[in-house]
């Protein structure tokens, strides 16, 4: 199983500072309110408009990096955090949402590395300990990803998405029952978190109670109905409770949302169905 990521955080206050000029402050704030409403284009002409009048205008980078992060226009978040932390070394902010970048990336050694410092210059970041946590998972260190989701929750006990993906890190090291706890966490935090459900319902077909899984799903479509991988999932639970017309009903709606089905269980629901799509 995938980890999410987690969401990006504008964690810098955007404050214009005392040496920006009028004009550069009139850019940025016109950034601003487009970025608040996912004008990112135009987010990213006015922040860029805004450097242009003070080259030096931390905060307008940040904005920048943040609109270029939401398009998933990696390479240039990360180039604008890394003019951040040049014009602001203390800034951790910046150091923490340049290295989710590199995470998106699959650099993981420089994702690594501004979680460190992004924790060293302020220890009560409870983002950058579950962003770190992921970095350690991906690479299969699941020990040091649940002692970093845990320092995060420690730090923000509400934090839903640490508990989901410490959750995932205690079914990848096969601690199913613990899962499942930090599933009900989140979902005591979110009712209306699709994922945690798609993840319980893992769980739970892992341990073969495959009602309950199929009940997770299907309350995860419900509030994603677009969600592929439920589909997907559903129908191997329902393949197991030999409900083959189920199962190929979840996977047609699967394989219509764009989601590619293993050819491996395609082929066991064809013997097991006696049908061939």
């Amino acid at each position: 199983m995938l980890l999410m990521m987690i969401p990006l955080l504008v964690a810098r206050p955007m404050l214009a500072m005392e040496a920006t000029s009028t004009d550069a402050q009139t850019y940025f704030e016109r950034g601003r309110a487009d970025l608040g409403g996912n004008k990112l284009d135009e987010a990213i002409a006015n922040f860029t408009k805004a450097l242009e009048v003070n080259p030096r205008y931390a905060d307008a980078y940040n904005g920048r990096a943040t609109a270029y992060m939401a398009m998933g226009r990696y390479d240039e978040a990360i180039s604008n955090y890394s003019k951040v932390v040049d014009l602001e070394p203390s800034d951790a902010d910046a150091y923490s949402n340049r290295g989710l970048a590199y995470a998106n990336q699959g650099r993981l050694d420089q994702a690594m590395s501004d979680f460190n410092k992004t924790l060293a210059l302020n220890p009560k970041q409870f983002v950058a300990y579950a962003n770190r946590g992921m970095v350690y998972g991906a690479r299969g260190q699941y020990s040091q990803a649940i002692s970093d989701y845990t320092k995060a929750l420690e730090l923000n006990p509400s934090f839903t998405l640490a508990y989901n993906n410490r959750g995932l890190t205690y079914a990848d090291m096969g601690e199913y029952d613990k899962a499942i706890a930090d599933f009900n966490k989140a979902l005591e935090l979110n009712p209306r978190f699709p994922f945690a459900y798609n993840n319980r319902g893992v769980a739970y077909a892992s341990k073969g109670q495959y009602e309950q899984a199929v009940s997770d799903h299907t309350k995860a479509l419900e509030i994603e109905p677009r969600y592929a991988r439920a589909y997907v999932n559903r129908a191997s639970a329902y393949y197991r409770l030999k409900q083959y017309d189920k199962a190929w009903d979840d996977v047609h709606k699967a394989q219509s949302l764009g989601q590619g089905i293993r050819e491996e269980f395609l082929n066991d629901l064809r013997r097991a169905s006696g049908r061939e799509k």
